[in-house]
């Protein structure tokens, strides 16, 4: 009987096995054809436009103008287009790291020694003479002597 409930679980269990270990193929659709026959404008965003000289200033686009398929994505609102390069862009954080760094180091190298001696007790700190414990001398200071 155990045999028989063994094979009837394991006949399901290979069949989904075998239904998503199947690479799926998908290829996209060179034109959209939801789009009909609605223009293919290039995906350019509107911030590399020129600021004036538009009927509408505020998104740089004129009256009637065909409106790109993403024009969401690539409005005047989208996130911000930078014209930089990585190796730039590296450069200029490595200057800024430099210079954080070199205002640390000269801050650092202006502030002034302590004008006092820093206190030394005799006999390890006075712990036996305040009634300290034997354990507790693993963490008197000791003074640096100069």
């Amino acid at each position: 009987m155990l045999s028989r409930i063994a094979v009837r679980r394991a006949v399901p269990r290979l069949g989904l096995a075998r239904s998503y270990a199947t690479p799926v193929e998908f290829e996209q659709p060179k034109n959209d054809p939801q789009l009909g026959d609605y223009p293919q404008i290039p995906p350019i965003s509107v911030q590399r436009r020129p600021a004036k000289g538009w009927w509408n200033l505020q998104e740089r686009r004129n009256f009637g103008e065909t409106l790109p398929e993403q024009h969401e994505i690539l409005s005047i609102w989208a996130p911000d287009v930078f014209n930089i390069s990585r190796a730039n862009a590296l450069k200029q954080f490595g200057i800024a790291v430099a210079v954080f760094l070199g205002f640390v180091m000269a801050v650092k190298a202006s502030v002034p020694e302590r004008p006092a001696a820093p206190r030394s007790y005799p006999y390890g700190g006075l712990v036996t003479e305040l009634g300290g414990l034997d354990a507790n001398k693993a963490a008197v200071y000791e003074p640096e002597e100069d």
